[in-house]
């Protein structure tokens, strides 16, 4: 994990730019590099670096002496980087995973490299030979990239939105910042005066379609049974992710997948003999369920586990310090957000935990949301998985991402596998929907024998995020709307829409965080094209909590 930024064809000084790529230095604490181009003095890249593998060589951009002519920079995790190397005899002049892309690009250009990664990555690539600028992002956008271009051909990159928002531009007061597209790449011609031109944009892997890398994977080949497979291919996703020369902890809310994750990777991290034991972080409110059911299950399956008790002033007085991370006014983003900001907070104060495991992905793609039970048809509810996976870069995946990387963290996600992913989505669309009433049957089913889980761990129903954090006496979502309820008057919410017409806030919970977020990010609404509500369900709300299909722990 770390932070990239770059600029081709700036007008202003670069020494005043490059002050924007320091708002992005949280994601990479251990160290930072601003270059310029040879033979462009208005481009240059910024890198902040979050050293996980290969501690000597591993700043960027990355330049090899047998492509002078390449730079990269690039955030990510690239698991199969041993394997193409062996496939196609690559030689490497150093141990960082990122070098394969410039094999890959010099090999077969930049359709075969963006589809032969496995992994997680955005990345600028620079070919000064050919005058070629490409972007990329992985399928999922586990990796953030935002990029800002001009009508006369400036182009900003950089991991966070926040490190362009503040460029100068001689012909643009506010240039136009956006996320750049999960499972595209980009191609731009630069020209001698180091402006950009786009030439293409191209949709190299849909999720649902195996993916080209498949044929290096270290399980090459299945063997016939459904359930068996998907326990082999969440293994190997887990077994690909073990890469890194830093301490690997995971977070756990004692719910179906971040357990499962957990128990399979202290399984694994076993079977190679690291020789530490795996750290275990829960976060809650005292004895809420999640903090009870995730001691539960680290004493099942034997993590140093860590337990971090927050209070109602602490998650209130995080709220803003969330949205400017998160850059988003999403209303169950935000409120799923704060556990997951102050747990990663902990982990950077208190442990040396870097790479931490989570249960992301999951819920989207085995199809866990309560509203599933609500489904009109198995193929209903294929088409809504599908649309969630989509667009994980705007919800679940952004939150996972800033939440973390805002304290040098660096996240794994083995549910968003592309092999694991594509091979789910494969399945008859009648077997993954619900089954007696129990969201995600089909995964639990196929971990049964396993013994991995204790069966009432297994078999827990889905928590609201927010309820699991909460205590038994009050919600967290009952203690955000009495302290909003004191924040926002009547009136301000009778007006909203005329105040904030795109997106407009429709409770007071929305409308002061819509007040936070153009505090920050003023005129920047349209980063999210819509709020995260719940379908086939008339809901005023995103929390599961109203739904009726919806039973807390402490309900039963």
């Amino acid at each position: 994990m770390c932070g990239i930024w770059a600029l081709f064809g700036s007008d202003e000084c670069l020494s005043v730019q490059c002050l924007s790529a320091m708002k992005i230095a949280h994601r990479g604490p251990d160290a930072f590099r601003f270059e310029n181009v040879n033979g462009f003095t208005n481009c240059c890249f910024g890198f902040h670096r979050l050293a996980v593998v290969d501690q000597l060589y591993g700043m960027q951009p990355i330049r090899v002496k047998k492509f002078p002519y390449l730079w990269l920079c690039y955030n990510g995790e690239i698991y199969n980087f041993k394997q193409l190397q062996k496939q196609f005899g690559f030689e490497y002049q150093t141990l960082v995973d990122g070098e394969v892309i410039l094999h890959l690009y010099n090999r077969g250009g930049i359709e075969q490299t963006a589809s032969m990664l496995d992994g997680v990555f955005a990345f600028i690539l620079l070919d000064t030979a050919n005058r070629k600028v490409f972007l990329a992002r992985d399928t999922y956008g586990v990796r953030p990239l935002f990029k800002v271009l001009t009508d006369d051909g400036f182009l900003g990159v950089c991991s966070e939105a926040k490190g362009l928002i503040n460029l100068k531009h001689s012909t643009s007061l506010c240039p136009k910042v956006e996320p750049f597209l999960p499972g595209h790449y980009e191609v731009l011609d630069l020209k001698p005066s180091g402006k950009v031109a786009s030439v293409e944009l191209v949709k190299f892997h849909s999720y649902k379609d195996e993916p080209l890398h498949a044929t290096c994977d270290t399980v090459e080949t299945l063997p016939s049974g459904m359930k068996s497979n998907i326990r082999i291919l969440f293994e190997n996703a887990v077994r690909k992710r073990l890469m890194a020369h830093r301490r690997i902890g995971c977070l756990l809310s004692g719910g179906l997948d971040s357990s499962l994750v957990a128990a399979v990777l202290l399984k694994l991290m076993k079977e190679i003999n690291i020789n530490y034991p795996l750290q275990t972080f829960a976060i809650g409110m005292e004895n809420s369920p999640d903090l009870l059911a995730a001691r539960k299950v680290a004493a099942h399956i034997g993590s140093e586990h860590h337990e971090v008790i927050f209070n109602s002033e602490e998650g209130i007085q995080a709220i803003e310090e969330v949205i400017f991370s998160l850059e988003t006014y999403d209303i169950t983003t935000i409120r799923a957000s704060i556990g997951m900001y102050l747990v990663s907070k902990y982990i950077r104060k208190k442990t040396d935990s870097v790479v931490i495991f989570s249960g992301e992905g999951s819920d989207e793609l085995t199809q866990g949301y309560i509203y599933f039970h609500k489904a009109p048809s198995p193929e209903e509810a294929a088409e809504e998985s599908e649309r969630l996976l989509k667009e994980l870069y705007l919800f679940d995946v952004l939150r996972a991402d800033r939440t973390t990387a805002a304290h040098g963290l660096e996240l794994r996600v083995p549910f968003l596998d592309h092999r694991f992913t594509s091979y789910y989505l494969s399945l008859p669309a009648e077997l993954r929907i619900p089954k007696n009433g129990i969201e995600k049957y089909l995964l639990r089913q196929s971990f049964e024998d396993s013994n991995l889980l204790p069966k009432e761990i297994l078999w827990r129903p889905k928590e609201a995020f927010s309820d699991g954090i909460a205590s038994v006496k009050k919600s967290w979502f009952s203690i955000l709307q009495d302290y909003i309820d004191q924040q926002v008057d009547d009136l301000l919410l009778e007006k909203a829409a005329e105040k904030y017409p795109f997106n407009p806030p429709k409770t007071k919970e929305s409308y002061y965080y819509r007040q936070i977020f153009e505090k920050h990010y003023p005129g920047r609404s349209n980063w999210l094209p819509h709020y995260w509500m719940p379908r086939w369900v008339k809901a005023t709300d995103p929390s599961a909590r109203t739904l009726k299909h919806y039973k807390s722990a402490t309900q039963e």
